[in-house]
């Protein structure tokens, strides 16, 4: 290979490198920022939990309507990406979520599943089970919040017209800053168990505040609002994870380019050290030819 075919390499692999570098930074930033929306979800939460309490304490029998009648009609959402370049992410999540819907009793006409991210809903389709609704991936902080709401209204939707009775939530949760791994999560029905212990805990101050709407609409209203904070919090810790994937994968790369312009430069160092040495002995040769008598 000539002086300049490895120059051109050497500087090719810089720009990769550099690449490289950026998603690596861009990657550790994300990182950071989904995990900050993921604590913030805490005091929501905490709200949505003492209006639940609320209903359950003026309401005790509004705890038999939130026991769905069994259809055995699956509702699913899988949280994947549209992105490459983030290693087994997609991979991981769908493997465990296949796994998983294929243990439970449900037939496979009677589940209805939404992705969000194409990738994520290929791999699933290329397994047999088809997507029928599919979102883009947000791509920061502030897209989050449309998809998600548009995730509720879809699920509101099929809950109403198609009678599901249960609804599974798959994505990547992050557990440091490049490993994550599958979750699972049930959104609805909600746990009745916990919704029993919230009913017997004891309010915090001596006044029980109450409500004037209609025990239907709050209901609803209770649900929706749950399904918004699981869901949010599912698709920020599937993006934190994808982002975190995405820098060990980039780390990964780093140290390949590295080694490789290691090599690129020993070579380009070698040949270049070749080249002065043939052309020494080539002037030494011809002061020595010309010195000859």
């Amino acid at each position: 290979m000539t002086l300049e075919a490895l120059k051109r390499k050497i500087d090719t692999a810089k720009d990769l490198q550099s690449v490289v570098k950026t998603m690596k930074a861009m990657a550790a930033v994300s990182i950071r920022q989904y995990e900050k929306a993921v604590a913030s979800l805490t005091e929501y939460n905490r709200t949505l939990e003492m209006g639940i309490q609320i209903l359950l304490k003026n309401r005790p029998e509004s705890l038999a309507g939130m026991k769905p009648v069994p259809t055995n009609c699956l509702g699913i959402v899988v949280f994947g990406s549209d992105q490459g370049m983030c290693g087994q992410f997609n991979e991981r999540i769908a493997e465990f979520a296949l796994q998983q819907i294929n243990s439970l009793e449900s037939l496979p006409n009677n589940r209805i599943v939404l992705t969000v991210g194409t990738r994520i809903r290929d791999r699933l389709e290329a397994a047999g089970q088809r997507s029928e609704r599919c979102f883009i991936v947000p791509g920061s902080i502030a897209g989050i919040a449309p998809i998600v709401q548009e995730t509720v209204l879809t699920l509101e939707e099929w809950r109403r017209e198609r009678q599901i009775d249960q609804i599974l939530v798959f994505n990547n949760r992050p557990i440091s800053s490049s490993i994550y791994s599958p979750h699972q999560q049930q959104i609805f029905p909600i746990n009745i168990p916990w919704l029993q212990q919230l009913q017997q805990k004891k309010w915090t101050s001596r006044t029980l505040p109450t409500f004037t709407m209609s025990q239907e609409r709050l209901i609803s209203a209770v649900f929706r609002q749950h399904f918004f904070v699981s869901l949010y919090r599912a698709c920020c810790e599937s993006l934190a994870s994808e982002n975190a994937s995405r820098l060990a994968s980039m780390q990964i790369a780093e140290k390949n380019i590295q080694e490789r312009l290691a090599e690129l430069q020993a070579e380009f160092n070698h040949q270049r050290q070749t080249i002065i040495t043939e052309e020494l002995l080539d002037i030494v040769s011809g002061f020595e030819s010309v010195r000859q008598p």
